[in-house]
């Protein structure tokens, strides 16, 4: 379930964060991912409430009554999108590049003349997604599960599909408008994207279990096991794959506490100027539940929410917040036997922060 999707629906939900971590919000949130693992919607699950310590649920590897580590690592999928748009807001308050200006002044001939770096951050672009022509499904996976990507190999099976609209005239969420937005913080810093991260936010806010892993199949440190089926529905441990296909859309892998300190961070405007922290939650008629690398959600209560949902094979992230303190993260590992955790997820966010 893309936290993309849920937070336009209003129904967030995967990496939440909340105000109060009292007694009896605590024993709600466990009571209800004990049901999602008992359910068969999750393996595992870690979720952390406003800062405190992670609550657990189910196990960490299928046959094992081993428990899911406490602030285990685990991969992000596209949390790691709202730290690609922060590099490159900051960039932006820094008089190196324009949000306004085309994406070809910086990289000439990259795409349509017409798109912006701002449709590129909030997937107005009309880019055509590149993993929507790949072969991620159950049978095509294990072709790829190891292969080495370069971003314009990524960029290539886009740009060889027609654009799926004029840019700025609608919204579709596409994983290439992030590949773009690391090419981008490539040409303007003059290193490798990862570089950037971690020197501009990884560093400063201490977030020593956050990696951009690269080609490195590994998770490092405690973590969960990830599973996906295979062609046969059977569940086959994905934990080890080459992210690379992900590249700035999705290769990180974090924890629970780093994304709360993250969040945190961002929403108090501690890693942006005022000007560009305006900028990061501003949507439009067109992109009315997505700003600039977060999707925005009114929730039924009348709470406003924050954040951003990943997915990868084996793992499902959220991450959620209020500019008020109020924040959840959540991870899930996959249990790969179709079932869907989404009401455990309308609990959730029921509970957090409503």
């Amino acid at each position: 379930m893309r936290l993309v999707a849920a937070l336009t629906a209003a129904t967030l939900l995967a990496t939440v964060g909340v105000a109060s971590a009292a007694p009896a919000r605590q024993g709600a949130v466990q009571e209800i991912i004990d049901q999602l693992t008992a359910s068969g919607g999750a393996l595992g699950i870690q979720a952390r409430i406003n800062g405190r310590d992670t609550v657990r649920s189910g196990v960490a590897e299928q046959g094992s009554r081993k428990p899911v580590p406490h602030n285990g690592t685990f991969r992000i999928g596209s949390v790691t999108k709202p730290l690609v748009s922060t590099v490159v807001l900051q960039l932006a308050g820094e008089g190196k590049l324009g949000l306004d200006a085309p994406v070809v002044r910086y990289l000439p001939g990259l795409v349509d003349g017409r798109i912006t770096v701002r449709q590129l951050l909030q997937h107005t672009s009309g880019l055509h997604n590149y993993t929507d022509s790949m072969p991620l499904d159950p049978a095509g996976f294990p072709s790829i599960r190891f292969r080495t990507w370069k971003p314009q190999e990524l960029l290539a099976i886009s740009t060889s599909k027609p654009l799926d609209f004029e840019p700025g005239t609608s919204w579709n969420y596409s994983n290439t408008n992030y590949v773009v937005a690391g090419l981008l913080v490539e040409e303007i810093t003059g290193r490798p994207f990862q570089q950037a991260v971690e020197q501009r936010i990884l560093k400063p806010l201490r977030l020593k279990d956050t990696v951009l892993p690269r080609n490195s199949v590994e998770v490092p440190g405690p973590h969960a096991h990830g599973y996906f089926p295979d062609a046969s529905g059977k569940p086959v441990d994905v934990t080890r794959l080459n992210p690379s296909w992900g590249w700035a859309a999705g290769e990180m892998i974090s924890t629970t506490r780093d994304l709360d300190t993250f969040l945190t961070a961002l929403l108090a405007g501690k890693l942006l100027k005022p000007l560009q922290q305006r900028e990061l939650t501003k949507t439009t008629t067109v992109s009315p539940d997505y700003g600039l690398g977060l999707a925005v959600a009114s929730l039924p209560c009348g709470t406003k929410v924050y954040g951003h949902d990943g997915q990868i094979h084996g793992y499902g992230t959220m991450m959620v917040g209020t500019p008020e303190g109020k924040r959840l993260e959540l991870s899930l590992t996959e249990a790969a036997d179709g079932a869907s955790p989404g009401d455990g997820y309308r609990k959730l966010l029921d509970h957090v922060f409503c």
